[in-house]
């Protein structure tokens, strides 16, 4: 299994955005959007290995995670209105601090980053970190952040953290999601080949 955490600055943690306006009135809704559908789609079909979490850390009721399961979501097609309707939903429901099924796949609680760093073994995506290309053994949780830095506060929670680069090129969120995945592949399909 795979996990994916998008940190989103300032998205919104309630339901009270336009899926028409989804960078203004959703707090950069859109990077998030493109995240989830990154981290999930494949051409014809999903990443069922997958998960995706989105930590919101926008008004009004910050922070909350909206979790994506690959194995379990039904109703997601690859375009930011779908991945937007449904992150609207889950924020629509009353929460608490375990996750919440709001749809087939998809899961909010309240709580954010420091919460998730106890469940998972995260290594950041910096393009300040050792290339993956020539990295051993990769994790299988990644953390990395919208269009904005990490916050002081982030960095000292993600400190310990290892941290990876896709390239030499400081690249959107969603696009280095899809240079990991094109690497795990990789040597997924050599692995595959070398046991055959």
């Amino acid at each position: 299994m795979t996990s994916f955490a998008i940190i989103g600055h300032l998205a919104r943690t309630d339901g009270g955005f336009s899926l028409n306006d989804l960078p203004g009135s959703g707090g950069r809704m859109d990077v998030l959007c493109r995240c989830v559908n990154t981290s999930l789609f494949l051409s014809h079909d999903l990443r069922r290995d997958v998960d995706c979490y989105l930590v919101l850390c926008g008004e009004p009721a910050a922070p909350k995670t909206i979790r994506f399961s690959g194995n379990a979501v039904r109703s997601l097609s690859p375009d930011e209105r779908s991945a937007g309707a449904l992150i609207k939903k889950a924020l629509d429901i009353p929460t608490g601090s375990e996750f919440r099924e709001a749809a087939p796949g998809i899961s909010v609680r309240k709580g954010g980053l420091a919460r998730l760093m106890t469940e998972h073994t995260f290594a950041v995506l910096d393009e300040t970190g050792t290339d993956i290309r020539t990295a051993g053994q990769l994790p299988d949780a990644f953390i990395l952040s919208d269009h904005l830095n990490f916050t002081g506060d982030e960095e000292t929670l993600i400190a310990m953290c290892p941290r990876y680069s896709v390239g030499p090129a400081c690249l959107h969120a969603d696009h280095t999601i899809t240079v990991v995945h094109n690497e795990l592949d990789r040597r997924k399909a050599q692995w595959t080949s070398m046991n055959r």
